[in-house]
């Protein structure tokens, strides 16, 4: 007898994909394609749609509205949306902890104006920065209580030079706001209990 590896759809697919298959009266498609190749679809959708608009908006703006560290935050948005690290308040406080985190270290290091790492190489200085603003992103995004690990690429992005200018780095805080509020839209027209800010706790017992 052959055990039965494929798991069931509650166990296997996101509740945002189960969500969208309701609301939008989708359930034909469980029974013609296989669980897992839904799910794919979903976040290959969700991922061109999210990066691409951002990246869009880069070329026009001639803006960073776009960087790595966007990549694993819609992961989690649209893979793990009702994890407390995929909620608003810890997505725009972690990746904002990153944010100062990282110019502080180049400012503390007198690196806000040099190159790149990659172009200027890695020095004393850059090791200092990059090992500072990480290890204050990870201590900060604990003692709020907002963690989310995608802001650690966030900081470090900075402290390696990639990119510094004060304005571009609030521009990048608004691209993180543009992205969470597509998580907003998407997750709550699916049905999740997606919070607006922050994921509510419920009570315990007294």
């Amino acid at each position: 007898m052959t055990e039965d590896r494929r798991a069931p759809l509650e166990l296997l697919e996101p509740a945002v994909v189960r969500g969208l298959v309701a609301r939008f009266r989708l359930a034909t498609l469980l029974g013609r394609f296989p669980d897992r190749q839904l799910w794919a679809a979903f976040m290959f959708t969700n991922g061109l749609l999210s990066i691409g608009l951002l990246a869009g908006l880069a070329m026009l703006t001639r803006t960073p509205m776009v960087f790595p560290s966007l990549g694993p935050t819609a992961f989690l948005f649209f893979f793990t949306p009702t994890l407390p690290t995929a909620s608003p308040r810890h997505t725009m406080y972690g990746h904002a902890i990153g944010i100062v985190c990282g110019y502080g270290a180049l400012c503390l290091m007198g690196l806000q104006h040099a190159p790149p790492a990659m172009v200027m190489g890695v020095n004393l200085a850059r090791i200092g920065a990059a090992a500072l603003s990480l290890a204050a992103t990870g201590a900060l995004m604990i003692l709020l209580k907002a963690a989310h690990p995608p802001a650690g690429a966030t900081t470090l992005i900075v402290s390696l030079g990639i990119i510094t200018k004060p304005q571009h780095l609030a521009i990048m805080l608004l691209a993180v706001a543009l992205l969470t509020a597509q998580a907003i839209v998407l997750n709550r027209l699916a049905g999740i209990d997606y919070p607006l800010w922050a994921k509510r706790v419920e009570p315990g017992p007294s």
